[in-house]
Parts: structure tokens; sequence; C-alpha cells
């Protein structure tokens, strides 16, 4: 510590030489730049700071052996020194200029403005500021009279220009996006219709699967008697497991034929219907009375699959007395019968009666044997009945319920696959209207169109409903509104091909075709449309005319291409003044007139069929006659035969030779009642030419 403390940067030991800087000095060479290490003074002009610079300082020797750190650490710090300067410097030179601030243009940048001109005016145009534009509390004169206050007239068009790109740019979006969320609809209502379709499967295989749980429940209990007598029994439980429908429709009608033979006034209960049949044949039954549960009289019980037949058992009178050891012969007269839907059965075992009766009975005389036995038919607005099985504990009741809970669950079933048949029918009917109004103008075809669950079309190979033609007409749809006309036409010619196939199916060809037929006219109207503006390019002409003869409508397109060629021929014809020279306006309207026929006859031929030239002809002589109109009215003021008349003639017929080219020669045709009304002034007789 002691030590330390002698030594500082001020008194450390000095040394006695100390070392010099020269002064700068003139060099010859350049000095060589292997390290930066030249140092330029501030404050002098470029010439001197570039021709003068203080050499690098010489390298130091290397320390001496009895040097400390402190002499070395001094000799760092005192060992670069500046020079002097140069000779030739000139102290009255004016300073160098300042670098001037970057202050303004770094807030321009930050502030996106253009940069200011020397007249102080805005050099670039106004930009449109979408951001400003989109602002819904925006004043458009307001926005505009400060926007183009101090704009040019270039600037104005210019900002107006970038207007229109904007809007046009916007309408494309517009287009875009109504096109991307139609077809996003037309996916999204595929997907809902093909997932209501599957739930609807769905569900009939739940109804499926309830209805043979149910089954096989039911035969794993008691078995089921359903005789009429002994004969319909055997035929019930044999010929019923057969899978015929001609077999059951002739054991049903054998059913309901016993029936109306052993049970009186049946038939007028149950008349004749297609599957009404026979379920089980109950036994013998005993009616109670609703109050005191006393027996009234002997009854019997028909089951049928749709109705509840009640018949009441009583002797029948015979002739002769009976004879011993024969039971008395009982008929069987139909007394009540019920719909099943408007009935309810109901077991008197599982209800509280049964326990009622048996504590208020005294005796115990079986009160409770007769209801534990008993049933009850409750009707809709009707009174109840009480039915009680002669023997006790009868397995006709256990069987009788059960089959009436199968045939009631049938019947609602059935019930359900017509609702929902018809309700589908219904929704068909309004999808396919709804989608196409024109469709309610064909009222045949919406009724025919109730069964179009189960009509389907073939098309290459695959089995498809009519919803796949509402899919195929929309993708037409879609390709007409993007004009996409060879799309299109290629898809109105399959589908018209799809319902010539289908012979053996009338109401889906007579679908497909009122579908096709609506959209054909469509793209007809376009195509027509283009036709009529685009009617002078050749290559234009013949490809529109070849959509509209693949389409069937040829002798439409005939029709309007002539008619504006017509039109054209009027409109060039009305460009030539008359100013005079009589001559002259007869050469122009006798060349326009021809050589636009020329042209449209060269296209006609190139276009259309050569059975439809005959059209063409026609349409070529009558606008010649409409030439000899003009040249009659123009020619009027002159005298016939002289030379303005027959220079007027020359030129006229001349110009009319260009038909030849195309194979017609009208030059005949040309001021035929001219050329006729001078013959006569010369042949008054008529004897000469004619």
């Amino acid at each position: 510590m002691a030590e330390r403390s002698r030594f500082s940067l001020r008194t450390g030991p000095r040394r006695k030489n100390r070392p010099t800087i020269s002064a700068p000095r003139q060099i010859s060479e350049p000095i060589p730049q292997t390290s930066d290490t030249s140092v330029h003074v501030p404050g002098l002009d470029q010439k001197s700071t570039t021709d003068t610079a203080v050499p690098r300082p010489r390298p130091r020797p290397p320390p001496q052996a009895g040097g400390d750190k402190t002499s070395d650490l001094v000799k760092r710090r005192y060992s670069t020194r500046f020079g002097a300067l140069p000779e030739d410097f000139d102290g009255a030179a004016p300073p160098v200029p300042a670098i001037p601030s970057l202050d303004s243009y770094e807030s321009r940048e930050r502030s996106g403005g253009p940069p200011p001109s020397r007249d102080g005016g805005t050099s670039a145009p106004p930009v449109v500021d979408v951001r400003a534009l989109r602002d819904p509390n925006l004043v458009p004169e307001q926005y505009v009279a400060n926007l183009l206050g101090d704009a040019t007239e270039d600037q104005i068009r210019d900002f107006e220009h970038s207007l229109r790109v904007l809007k046009n740019r916007a309408a494309t979006d517009l287009q875009q996006n109504v096109l991307q969320n139609r077809t996003q609809f037309i996916k999204i209502s595929k997907e809902a219709e093909k997932l209501k379709s599957e739930m609807r499967a769905l569900k009939n295989l739940m109804a499926e699967l309830k209805a043979n749980t149910t089954a096989l429940r039911a035969a794993s209990g008691s078995g089921m008697g359903t005789s009429l007598d002994g004969s319909l029994s055997a035929g019930l439980s044999k010929r019923d497991k057969r899978s015929s429908v001609a077999d059951r429709s002739a054991l049903w009608n054998s059913q309901m034929q016993a029936l109306y033979k052993n049970v009186e006034g049946s038939q007028k209960f149950l008349p004749h219907s297609a599957g009404r049949h026979v379920l089980q044949n109950a036994g013998p039954w005993v009616e109670l009375d609703n109050a005191t549960y006393k027996s009234r009289r002997a009854m019997q019980i028909f089951l049928l699959n749709d109705h509840l037949l009640i018949a009441s058992r009583k002797k029948k009178k015979t002739d002769g007395p009976p004879r011993d050891g024969q039971s008395p012969v009982i008929k069987l007269v139909a007394d009540r019968c019920w719909p099943l839907l408007d009935v309810e059965v109901v077991d008197m075992a599982g209800t509280g009666e049964s326990s009622t009766s048996t504590a208020t009975a005294t005796s115990g005389s079986g009160t409770r044997n007769k209801l534990a036995d008993a049933i009850m038919v409750r009707g809709v607005g009707q009174a109840s009945f009480i039915y009680r099985t002669e023997k006790p504990e009868d397995p006709e009741k256990v069987s009788l319920l059960l089959n009436i809970r199968k045939a009631v669950e049938e019947l609602r079933k059935n019930l359900q696959s017509e609702m929902e048949a018809s309700n589908k029918a219904k929704e068909t009917i309004n999808y396919f209207a709804s989608r196409d109004p024109g469709l309610l103008q064909k009222a045949e075809l919406l009724e025919t169109l109730s069964d179009v669950k189960d009509m389907l079309i073939e098309v290459d190979g695959k089995q498809h409903n009519l919803r796949w033609v509402e899919s195929q007409m929309d993708e037409l749809d879609i390709d007409v509104a993007l004009q996409n006309f060879e799309v299109a036409v290629s898809r109105v010619e399959k589908m018209k091909n799809l319902a010539r196939g289908l012979k053996g199916n009338a109401v889906a060809q007579d679908f497909i075709n009122f579908k096709v037929e609506e959209r054909c006219g469509k793209v007809a109207d376009l195509i027509i449309r283009e036709l009529e503006d685009t009617h002078n390019a050749l290559s234009k002409t013949q490809r529109n005319v070849s959509w509209l003869t693949r389409l069937g409508f040829q002798d439409r397109a005939r029709e309007v291409y002539l008619a504006a060629r017509h039109a054209i021929i009027q409109k060039r014809t009305r460009q030539c003044i008359f100013q005079g020279d009589i001559h002259m306006y007869i050469w122009e309207i006798s060349f326009v007139y021809f050589t636009l026929i020329r042209n449209t006859v060269n296209c006609f031929q190139s276009c259309f069929p050569p059975p439809m030239m005959s059209a063409c002809v026609k349409w070529a002589k009558e606008e010649v006659e409409a030439f000899n109109a003009i040249l009659a009215r123009q020619l009027s003021s002159t005298e016939p035969g002289g030379k303005v008349w027959t220079e007027c003639m020359e030129r006229a017929q001349e110009h009319a030779k260009m038909l030849s080219e195309v194979g017609l020669d009208f030059t005949n045709l040309v001021g035929r009642e001219l050329m006729g009304e001078v013959d006569a002034n010369k042949n008054p007789v008529g004897l000469g030419l004619s």
C-alpha cells in the first residue's frame, strides 16, 4: 500500500528523453492504406483535407526491462499528437456548410404526404383514401372540396380515374362474393338434403328394429288362437306363414267370407276392403254390467287388423225337437264394432276397481276373479263395456290384449308412413314449385310429382332422383350467369339426350324437358343478343350461330342475323350525305349497298347450312329493290337517258357486279324499272326493247 501511494499520474518517474512529434511534411507518394489511422483536421476545405494528412504515429518501442506499469500508461496517454496546419492553409476561406436537418423529411415520411414543391403546391395528385370513403358519416361534397380545392385539371382527372378503378374493383369483388355465396348456399342445401334423407333412413331402421323386437317378445309368449272354426284355424296356422302375396290375399278373402257366413250382420259393420283380415277369434266371453259386474249376456270377440267386432251368441231355432245329447245350435249376431284406433282396451286386473270391489264384497263370491279375467273397451265419446272370459284364467285374454297392442302399433305405423309420404310429396311439390314458379302452370306434372320419392333415373350407370336434375340446373344457371356459353350449351345437350333416353318414365322425361327448355330459352336470348352486337365479325358470328343451331334456334338466328345486317345497311347509307353532286352520291350509296350485301352473303354461306340459302337470296333481292327505290327517287330530277342519268346507272351496275363473287347476279335487276321507262319512251308502241 505504501509503494502504491508513491506513484500517480502526476508524480510518476519522469523521463529525460521525452519523444517529440515532428511537424507535418510534404510527401510525394500516397500513404499506404493498410489501416485507417490517418487523422483529418476539421475545419479545412476539401482540397487541403485530401492533400494533407497526418502520418500515423511511429510504433512504440518495446518496454524496457526497467520500466513499470505506471510509466507505460503515461506513455500511452501522451503518445498521440495532432500535427500543425499545412503551409498552404488559408484561414480566410469560408467554412464548410453545415449538414441540413432531417427533421422535416422524417415528419413528411410519417405523415405520408407528397414532398412540397418549390411553388408551395402539391406536385402529386390527390390520393383516394379508402378508409375515408368507408366512413358512414362522410359528406361527399365537403370531402371533394377539401381534397380538390387547389388541384389542377390533370390532378382532378387522375383522381376521377382512381375513383373509377376503385369502383370497378368493388363491382368485381361484389360479383365474386355473390357467386361464392350462391355456390356455398347450393352446397349447404345439398348437404342438408343429404342429411335429411339419412335421418329419414335412420328413423325407418329404428322403427323396423322396434317392430322386430316387439315381434320377438310376442313370439316368446303364449300362442295365439285365431280360428273361426276348425278349418279356419288350421288355415291360419299354415297359410299365414307363406310369403306369397297372392296366397295371403286368397287366405284373407277366405277368412272374411267365413266371417260373413258365421256372424250374421258382420258385413254391415265390416264391408269388403283390400287387406282386411281376421287376426284372432277370441272365443266366448260374457258381458258384465258396469255398475254391479253381473253377467248380462254371452258374447264372442273377433279381432281384425283394423277393427274389433263384438258378436252376441243366441240360440238358433230348429224345426224339430232337439235330440238327446246334442247341444243347442248357437248363432252369432254382430252387435258392436269399433275401429282399433278409436277405442282403448284396458285390462281390469291392473286397475284399482278390482281391489275396491274386493274390499266391498262380503261373501268373496268371485268379484276379484271376474275383474281379474275381464277387459274394458272404452270408446271415444261413448260408453264403456266390460267383458269377462267364461273360463277363469283363460289364456285368450292375454293373447287378445297382445294382439290388440300389436295391431294398433301396426296401424299407427302405417298411418305415420302414409302421412310422411304425403308430407314428403307436398314438400317435394313445394320444393320444385318454389325453385321454379313456372312449374305451377303444369298442374298435371305437379300431381304426378307426388310419387317423386320413388322416381329414379339412370345416368351413366348410376341411379339418381329428380333432385339431381335440380343440381344440374343450378350448375347450368351458374354457367349462364358467367356467360360460359360453350359449357352451358354442352350441358343442355346432355340433359336433352338424357330426357330422350327416358322412354319408360314419362314423368321424369316431361320434368327434365320442362326444366331444360326454360334454361335453353335464356341461353338462346343471351347468344342472340351477342349475335346482334358482333354480326360484323365472321369468327364470332360462326361461333354464335353454331351455338344457336345446337340449341335448335337456327331459324331465329337466321332472322336476327339478316335483320342486323339490314339495320347496318340503313345506318351506313344514312351516313352518306348528298352535297349537290348526284353522281358521287349514287356512287357512295351503291358501293355501300352492294359491298354489305356481298359481305352478308359470304358470311351467311360460312355460318348457315345450304338449305337456308334461299332465305339469304330473298333478303338480298329485297335489299336490291330498296336500293332501286333510292335510285329512282334520286334520278327523278334528271333527264332519263341523259349524261348524268347514264353515268349514275353505270356506276350502280358496276358496283352490282360485286355480287358475282358470292354467286349472285343482280345486274339486270338494278334500275330495271328506270330502264323500262326509258325503253318505253323510245318505243311508244311497245314493239322494241323489253
